[in-house]
C-alpha cells in the first residue's frame, strides 16, 4: 500500500479521487476548489490525489483541467479524443489511479464532498471492497431530483434488487469507494454507465464484501443549470437497460418465474380436459372395446366440444416446459461463468501484484 505518516506517526493512506468530465467548462475550476477546499481538512489523515478524466469533451473542459493539472501538484488529467462514456472513462481512472483507496465522485457534485469522508471511514472500519452511497437506502435523501427521472431510478434499482436478491439498494449509482487492488484488479468490459452494475455483479461473483451508507443526493445546482430534463425515451430505455441487467444477476429465476406463470393455466386447462374426459369414459362402453379405444374416444368428444382448450393448453404447456428447460441451462452457464471469472480474476491479481 502506498502510505505516508503524519506528525503523530499514524500511516495515512493515499486516496484516489476520480472524477469523470464531459462538457463541463462551466464548473470544472470552480468544484475542483471546492473539493480541495474540503479535503485540507483532513490532510493528516490522508494524502490524496485528484485524476481528471475528460472524456472527449468539446468545450474548454480539456484546457481548464490541463491548466489545473499544472498548478496542481497532485491533480493530474487524462483524456479521451472523443466521446467514448462512462465505462470507459472510469476504467481509465482505475488504471492511471494509485491509492489504497479509490473513491468515484461525480464532478458536478450532486453529491457533496463530505461524502468521501463517510465513504472512508466505512471502508476503514469494515475492511469492505466496495461502499456505495446510497440515497435510496434508510436514511438516504434526494432533494430536487426531477420525478421523472427519480422514478426511473429507483424503478431500476427496485428490479436490480429483486432479482439480485442482494441488500443492495442503489445498484445505479456512480458514487463510491474501492479497495484500490480490488478494482484495479477487476476485469470490466462495459463502456456505459452499465459499468457501475457490472462492478457490483463481479464483486458478487468474487464473494466481495458490498456495503452501502446512506447519502444525499442533491440536484439544486442542476436546476440551476438547467440540466434536470428527461426525455420519455430515456425513461423506457432505462427501464429496458435495468431489466437486462436485473437478468445478467440471476438469468434462471426470469425463465423459471415466466415458465411458471405459463404452467399453471396451462396445467389447468389440460386437468379439466383430462375430468371432462372421465366423464365420457362410461358413455363409450357401447362403441368402443378397450381402455385404450375408450379413453381415446372420449377425448375426441371433449376435443370436438372445446378443440381451443386443446390447442392452447397444450401450446402453453410446451413453451413452459422449454422456458423451465433453458432456467436450468442457464442456471449451469451462470455456474459455469463465475467459476471461469473466478479463476481468472485470481490469475490477474497474481499478475498484478507480482
Amino acid at each position: 500500500m502506498i502510505q505516508t505518516t503524519n506528525k503523530n506517526g499514524r500511516t495515512k493512506p493515499l486516496v484516489s479521487i476520480i472524477l469523470p468530465a464531459f462538457n463541463e467548462e462551466a464548473i470544472l475550476e470552480r468544484n475542483v476548489s471546492l473539493l480541495y477546499d474540503y479535503l485540507a481538512k483532513y490532510s493528516d489523515l490522508y494524502t490524496w490525489e485528484i485524476l481528471v478524466i475528460n472524456d472527449g469533451s468539446t468545450d474548454d473542459t480539456k484546457a481548464i483541467a490541463d491548466s489545473l493539472a499544472n498548478s496542481i501538484d497532485n491533480l493530474r488529467a487524462y483524456h479521451h479524443i472523443v466521446n467514448r462514456n462512462l465505462g470507459t472513462a472510469l476504467r481509465t481512472g482505475f488504471q492511471h489511479s494509485k491509492g489504497d483507496y479509490v473513491i468515484v465522485l461525480d464532478i458536478d457534485l450532486s453529491y457533496s464532498p463530505d461524502h468521501i469522508e463517510k465513504l472512508l471511514s466505512e471502508i476503514e472500519t469494515t475492511q469492505a471492497d466496495v461502499v456505495i452511497a446510497s440515497p435510496y437506502m434508510k436514511g438516504g435523501k434526494n432533494t430536487a431530483v426531477p420525478r421523472l427521472r427519480l422514478l426511473l431510478s429507483k424503478t431500476v434499482n427496485f428490479m436490480m434488487r429483486q432479482a439480485s436478491r442482494l441488500n443492495i439498494y442503489t445498484f445505479t449509482g456512480m458514487v463510491r469507494a474501492y479497495k484500490g487492488d480490488f478494482i484495479r484488479s477487476l476485469n470490466t468490459k462495459s463502456s456505459t454507465f452499465d459499468i457501475n452494475t457490472e462492478i457490483l455483479l463481479k464483486a458478487y461473483i468474487l464473494r466481495a464484501r458490498v456495503i452501502e451508507i446512506p447519502a444525499h443526493l442533491d440536484w439544486s445546482e442542476q436546476q440551476k443549470l438547467g440540466k434536470t430534463r428527461t426525455s420519455s425515451l430515456r425513461i423506457v430505455m432505462g427501464i429496458f437497460n435495468g431489466l437486462a441487467n436485473s437478468f445478467m444477476f440471476r438469468p434462471y429465476m426470469f425463465f423459471w418465474i415466466f415458465g411458471l406463470l405459463i404452467f399453471l393455466p396451462s396445467f389447468y386447462m389440460i386437468l379439466w380436459i383430462m375430468i371432462d374426459a372421465i366423464q365420457y369414459y362410461p358413455m363409450t362402453i357401447e362403441t368402443a372395446n378397450g381402455f385404450g379405444h375408450r379413453f381415446a374416444l372420449a377425448i375426441s368428444k371433449v376435443f370436438a366440444e372445446r378443440p381451443y382448450s386443446f390447442i392452447v393448453g397444450g401450446t402453453a404447456m410446451i413453451i413452459s416446459i422449454q422456458l423451465l428447460s433453458l432456467g436450468f441451462i442457464s442456471l449451469q452457464k451462470k455456474r459455469y461463468f463465475d467459476e471461469l471469472f473466478h479463476l481468472n480474476s485470481t490469475i490477474l491479481k497474481k499478475q498484478l501484484n507480482s
